[in-house]
């Protein structure tokens, strides 16, 4: 009995805010890691050390940061940078992938980038010298494989 009171006074205390959200866990990760980095640093440096403060009061501002969007009532604006920060994020996510595919091609091909219009092209790697044409502004040069 004592636990679903609590449970209707939390629901009506969070109805109209926003939650958390990916970019929430993004930070409460990061503040979690600059925890752990000033905990290090603290042992490190004998406890008093402005690195550690400097880790310390950082995570600090990411947790009262996630802990102001968890409980507004500005939801529009929370969605906003919630989309905001995974468009940032499936950028890197995609660089990250292709920088792994080209890594594991790397014995097969060569990357080169369009002098024209600076396209990245991949050709056959021990072709010796070829004249290579750009498929999307049709700049012809000159390269060894």
């Amino acid at each position: 009995m004592r636990r679903e009171k609590m449970e209707r006074w939390v629901n009506r205390f969070m109805n109209g805010r926003y939650g958390a959200d990916q970019y929430g866990l993004f930070l409460s990760v990061g503040s979690v890691v600059l925890l752990c980095l000033s905990f290090f640093f603290g042992l490190l440096g004998g406890g008093k050390s402005r690195i550690s403060s400097f880790f310390f009061y950082s995570a600090l501002a990411l947790l009262v940061w996630c802990s102001f969007r968890i409980f507004s009532r500005g939801t529009e604006r929370r969605r906003r940078e919630n989309r905001l920060f995974l468009e940032q994020y499936w950028r890197v996510q995609d660089w990250a992938k292709l920088q792994k595919t080209r890594f594991e091609q790397r014995r097969d091909y060569v990357f080169f980038r369009c002098p024209g219009c600076r396209h990245t092209m991949r050709v056959p790697r021990g072709k010796g010298k070829i004249r290579i044409t750009c498929r999307r502004c049709g700049y012809t040069f000159e390269r060894k494989t």
